[in-house]
């Protein structure tokens, strides 16, 4: 009866949310929240599957995906992601995750997006001024989840952002909130993830400093310090709420098999400053060492086919995985994803 209790509350809340979504304005918010690198996926299993891992997510990457999967985690774990963008964009991922007991886990991340230093260009030099600028982006993070009944977990991440441009900076802090439900029906589970919400980013440094002379046309005047004022920016909020079942595996899929397990899963995303899409993923693995993976994203221009695979290898009191995946943007090339972890 208590499990009865909880699912109703937690699909309630699930209405409620998706209601207070869907009912605000419905306009084209494209490039309107900044801090954008925040939106990549991290870990070749997850962006196998399309990312439709809120209810599926269980490994390190969890971190990313959804706060509460990291009670799945039951060994210390190191992980890390390496994602290369286009125009020569690198995007790092690597999280760490401590099991407190059977219950609980700790967890931390860290990643960075860089490009290569691009020349400066003025109106009177359009061509560059010899002189080359850099950018990156930076997000660092620590997170705590615990089951609070054997079949519901819930999970917290605060976390400090940084963006970088030139010689100006913008910072601020948010949070990830998630929560993992398990259903006694063939392995059904479902997940929830609400990321990204906290403060804004609003540029600030030295080159905002200007010299403003208030009257030109007098030649005794004194131009005086002045500041240019840049706006401050949203970040990309995103809900998510997802389902994953196997269909084949050892008692709790439809198919009873030792040796395979398939899995499918869904997510339903509403990110603030774009349009909702929903992802499809599956994944097939063979004695839990050999796994090969697909997924697809509905309502999404380019970033639509994604495909993967991965290897398990049981190592002397230790296990290291490998993922690795390919994603399809269309006329804008494939983007590769490669990940490993280490759990001891």
């Amino acid at each position: 009866m208590k499990f009865w209790r909880v699912s109703i509350i937690i699909i309630f809340i699930i209405i409620f949310c998706l209601q207070v979504s869907f009912a605000e304005q419905k306009t084209n918010k494209n490039g309107t929240a900044a801090a954008q690198f925040l939106k990549i996926g991290v870990g070749g299993r997850a962006m196998g599957m399309a990312g439709a891992v809120t209810a599926a997510s269980n490994d390190a990457f969890s971190l990313y995906w959804n706060p509460a999967g990291i009670t799945r985690v039951h060994r210390v774990t190191l992980a890390g992601t390496h994602t290369r963008w286009f125009a020569d964009i690198t995007h790092q991922f690597m999280g760490f995750v401590l099991p407190v007991n059977q219950s609980s886990a700790v967890g931390f991340q860290a990643t960075v997006l860089n490009m290569d230093d691009m020349e400066i260009t003025t109106i009177d030099q359009p061509h560059g001024t010899g002189e080359l600028f850099g950018a990156q982006d930076v997000a660092i993070g620590a997170t705590y989840a615990v089951k609070l009944t054997d079949f519901f977990a819930v999970g917290v991440t605060g976390k400090y952002i940084h963006q970088s441009i030139y010689n100006e900076t913008a910072s601020t802090f948010a949070f990830d909130l998630g929560s993992v439900l398990d259903i006694p029906f063939h392995g059904l589970k479902l997940g929830m993830s609400f990321t990204n919400f906290g403060g804004k980013l609003q540029l600030d440094g030295r080159d905002l400093t200007k010299e403003f002379d208030l009257n030109p046309n007098n030649t005794l005047n004194v131009g005086v310090e002045s500041r240019l004022k840049t706006e401050p920016w949203e970040l990309p909020v995103n809900f998510r709420v997802g389902l994953a079942m196997d269909v084949m595996g050892r008692g709790a899929g439809f198919i009873n098999s030792e040796n395979n397990r398939f899995s499918i899963s869904i997510d339903g995303s509403h990110p603030t400053d774009s349009e909702e899409f929903v992802a499809f993923g599956g994944e097939y693995t063979f004695r839990e060492i050999l796994s090969l993976r697909g997924g697809y994203r509905l309502n999404r221009d380019v970033e639509k086919l994604f495909y993967g695979m991965g290897l398990n290898i049981p190592l002397s009191g230790a296990n290291f995985a490998f993922d690795y995946a390919l994603a399809s943007f269309g006329e804008l090339d494939y983007i590769h994803v490669i990940s490993a972890s280490l759990s001891f």
